[in-house]
């Protein structure tokens, strides 16, 4: 029997919600397209019941099928500024604070005596 993740078995409040927020949006796009499920399923590659959790946000889906369905939807360029290192206002403070507060000892100078 295969081994379920404990993300996808029990995942944190915060990442249950954005799953269900994503299927919506997902869902809403698709029916602004006026595209069945079946449609985009194809689509994607995937069987109407996947496309149906996606749309859900259902955590056990693989992260490809809803990259598959974004791409499907013509949605997927947006994921770009999905964990930006530029956005990323936390981790650049943490660099920062981790880098040298004084410039290298020089090394000794070469000279040009061959």
């Amino acid at each position: 029997m295969p081994q379920v993740n404990k993300i996808t078995k029990a995942p944190p409040a915060a990442v249950e919600k954005a799953l269900r927020q994503l299927g919506q949006n997902i869902r809403t796009a698709r029916l602004r397209r006026k595209l069945r499920l079946e449609d985009v399923a194809e689509r994607v590659g995937v069987s109407r019941y996947v496309m149906s959790d996606i749309e859900k946000g259902k955590p056990s889906t693989a992260i490809a099928s809803y990259m598959g369905a974004l791409w499907a939807l013509g949605l997927l360029e947006d994921m770009q500024i999905i964990a930006d290192p530029d956005r990323d206002e936390e981790g650049k403070i943490l660099e920062k604070s981790r880098a040298p507060k004084t410039a290298g000892k020089r090394k000794k100078e070469l000279d040009n005596d061959f």
